[in-house]
C-alpha cells in the first residue's frame, strides 16, 4: 500500500517538475530571443526529458539496466503513439518543413544507430555515451546555426508584455529540478517494489508505468502548445524530446556507468516496437496527406500503444 502511495507521489512531483521546467525554460528562451521553434527542439525538449534523465540515473544506481532502456524505449514510444496520438486526436497538426527536412531524419539515424550498437555490442558504454553526447552536440549546433534567420523573424512573435522575471524564472527551473529528483526517487524505487511483489519483469514496468508517467510533461507540453496554436513548438517538442532520450539521457547515463541487456526482449520487443513506431511516424507524415496528422492518424497511433501495452502486460 504504501509503495503505491509512493508510486503516485512519484507522478505527482514528476508531471508538476515537468511543468515548473517547462515554464521556466521558456521564460528563458522568451528572455535571450530564441525562437519557438529552436526553444522546443532544444529547451522544452530537454526540459520535459529530464524526468527520463533522472529515472534512469536512479535506476542504474539501484543496478536496474533494464529500467534505463525501458524507460527510454518505452518513454519513445509513448512520445509518439500516446501523446501525439492525444494531440491529434484533438487538433489537427501540420509538420513544418524543417521537420521533415531535418529533425525527423535525424531522429530516425539516432534511433538507428543507438540500435546498431545496442545489437552488436550488447551494451551503451562510456565511450560509446560519449559519442552519443558529441553527435547531439552537433545537431544542436546545426539546428541553431542554420535557423539564425528564422530566429530573427521570430523575435517580433515574442510578447513583449511578459513581466516574467529573470528570477522568476531560475525559481521555477529550481522546483522543477527539485520535484523531478525525488519524484524520480519514489517513481523507481515503488514500481522496482511493486514489480518484485507481483513477480512482474522490471523491463514490464518501465515499459508501461515509469514510461507512461515520464511522458507526462511530453503530454501536457505538446497539448497546451496545441491550444495555443503553436504546432512546432508541440512536434518539436515530441519530436525533440526522443532524440534527447536517446542520445542524451543514454549518452549521460553511460559517462556515470556501463549499461549492458540484462533482458534480451529489451532488443526483441521493446525497441523492435520503438523502430515500428518511428516508422509508422515517418510514413503518416510523408506519404498520407504529407506534414499533416489527423484524428484518424492520432486514433491509428493510440491503437498502437494500448495495443503494445495490453501485450507486454499479457506476454
Amino acid at each position: 500500500m504504501l509503495s503505491l502511495l509512493f508510486l503516485v507521489l512519484g507522478f505527482f512531483l514528476l508531471y508538476f517538475g515537468g511543468e515548473f521546467l517547462v515554464k521556466g525554460s521558456v521564460g528563458f528562451s522568451q528572455k535571450f530571443s530564441i525562437s519557438k521553434l529552436v526553444a522546443g527542439i532544444t529547451i522544452v525538449s530537454f526540459a520535459t526529458s529530464s524526468p527520463e534523465l533522472f529515472v534512469s540515473l536512479e535506476a542504474i544506481i539501484n543496478e536496474s539496466s533494464d529500467i534505463v532502456f525501458g524507460n527510454i524505449i518505452g518513454s519513445n514510444i509513448a512520445n509518439i503513439a500516446l501523446v501525439l496520438g492525444c494531440t491529434a486526436l484533438f487538433f489537427n497538426i501540420r509538420i513544418s518543413e524543417k521537420t521533415l527536412k531535418v529533425d525527423y531524419p535525424f531522429l530516425f539515424f539516432a534511433t538507428i544507430s543507438v540500435g546498431y550498437i545496442l545489437y552488436f555490442l550488447g551494451a551503451i558504454t562510456f565511450f560509446t555515451g560519449l559519442i552519443l553526447l558529441i553527435i547531439l552536440s552537433a545537431y544542436l549546433f546545426y539546428i541553431i546555426t542554420s535557423s539564425r534567420k528564422e530566429i530573427k523573424e521570430e523575435i517580433s512573435d515574442v510578447d513583449s508584455e511578459d513581466n516574467t522575471s529573470y528570477i522568476r524564472c531560475f525559481v521555477y527551473l529550481m522546483l522543477g529540478v527539485i520535484m523531478l529528483k525525488y519524484g524520480a526517487d519514489f517513481l523507481v524505487s515503488s514500481a522496482i517494489e511493486i514489480a518484485s511483489l507481483l513477480n512482474i519483469e522490471e523491463r514490464v514496468i518501465a515499459v508501461t508505468v515509469i514510461a507512461i508517467g515520464t511522458s507526462v510533461p511530453e503530454l501536457a507540453t505538446s497539448v497546451v502548445a496545441a491550444l495555443k496554436k503553436e504546432v512546432d513548438l508541440a512536434v518539436g517538442n515530441i519530436v525533440g524530446s526522443n532524440i534527447f532520450n536517446l542520445l542524451a539521457v543514454l549518452g549521460v547515463t553511460a559517462i556515470y556507468k556501463d549499461l549492458d541487456i540484462m533482458n534480451d526482449k529489451i532488443l526483441s520487443s521493446d525497441y523492435f516496437l520503438m523502430i515500428v513506431v518511428t516508422i509508422i511516424f515517418g510514413i503518416i507524415i510523408y506519404a498520407f496527406g504529407k506534414g499533416k496528422i489527423n484524428r484518424l492518424k492520432g486514433g491509428v497511433l493510440l491503437l498502437i500503444y494500448f495495443s503494445y501495452i495490453y501485450y507486454s502486460i499479457i506476454n
